[in-house]
C-alpha cells in the first residue's frame, strides 16, 4: 500500500440505549428473552462464563461496545476501554481465535475500576484465578495463557460478528450460566414489554409441572394424527 492503514477505526457516533430500559432486563433469564425474540437470538453455546465463575459472575447486562480483533491482538480491545462508559459490556471480535488471549485478570481489574459491566469474546481469556478475584463476569469461549500482541489493525464501535450473531454497539446484550442473547436497540423497548408476559406464562406453567402435569394440553395440536403415521 501507498499509505499505511490506521492502526484503529473508532466510531464514536453511535447511540447507547436508554438506561432505564436496560435496567428492566438486568436479572432477566437469557431463555424468557430468546423466547420474547422468537426463539432466536442467542450467541453461539461455546461462548459461556469463564471457567470456575461463581454465580455472582453469571448475570451480565448492558450496552456493548464493540470492537474487532485481529487473530492474536487485542488493541481494539484497549481502544475500546478508553471509549468505554461505566454500565457498558465491551464485546470483544476475536474472529474465534483461541491461541491467545485478549485479556486477562490486569485488564478486567482496570475494566472494574472504570465501572464495566463485563466482557463478551468469542476468543479466549488467560489469568482465570486473577479474573475470579476481579468478579467482574467474563464470557469466552476458552483460555489460553498465552499473550496477544498490540499491533492492529481493528475497529472499536463497529459492527461485529461474534458467535454467530451480527452485534452493533448500542445493542444490549444479557448474559447468565446458559449463554449470551443480544438484543437490537431498536427492539429494546419491545422485549422489555414482552418479558414480564412470558414471565407470567414461564410461571403458570412450572407451577402445573411441579403440581404433576403429565403432558401439555398445548402440544397436542402439534401432534395431528392425520400427519402422524404409526408402526403398531
Amino acid at each position: 500500500m501507498i499509505e499505511d492503514p490506521p492502526l484503529l477505526t473508532i466510531n464514536r457516533r453511535f447511540e447507547r440505549p436508554d438506561p432505564a430500559l436496560v435496567a428492566k432486563l438486568k436479572g432477566a433469564q437469557v431463555g424468557h428473552i430468546v423466547d420474547v425474540l422468537g426463539g432466536l437470538g442467542a450467541l453461539s453455546p461455546a461462548i459461556k462464563p469463564v471457567a470456575g465463575a461463581p454465580p455472582a459472575m453469571w448475570p451480565l447486562c448492558g450496552p456493548a461496545l464493540t470492537c474487532a480483533c485481529k487473530p492474536g491482538d487485542h488493541l481494539a480491545l484497549i481502544g475500546a476501554l478508553a471509549e468505554s462508559k461505566p454500565g457498558d459490556v465491551i464485546v470483544v471480535a476475536a474472529d474465534g481465535y483461541l491461541g491467545t488471549a485478549v485479556a486477562g485478570d490486569l485488564m478486567m481489574g482496570i475494566a472494574k475500576n472504570r465501572g464495566l459491566a463485563g466482557l463478551i469474546t468469542d476468543g479466549a481469556v488467560r489469568d482465570v484465578d486473577g479474573i475470579l478475584h476481579v468478579g467482574l463476569p467474563t464470557f469466552c469461549a476458552g483460555i489460553s495463557p498465552n499473550s496477544p500482541a498490540k499491533t492492529g489493525p481493528g475497529t472499536v464501535g463497529l459492527t461485529v460478528t461474534l458467535g454467530g450473531i451480527a452485534i452493533n454497539a448500542g445493542d444490549v446484550v444479557i448474559g447468565d450460566r446458559n449463554g449470551v442473547v443480544v438484543v437490537e436497540r431498536a427492539q429494546l423497548a419491545e422485549v422489555v414489554a414482552g418479558l414480564e408476559r412470558v414471565r407470567a406464562l414461564e410461571d403458570k406453567m412450572e407451577k402445573a409441572v411441579a403440581g404433576g402435569l403429565k403432558f401439555s394440553d398445548r402440544w397436542h395440536t402439534y401432534l395431528d394424527p392425520t400427519r402422524i403415521r404409526y408402526l403398531d
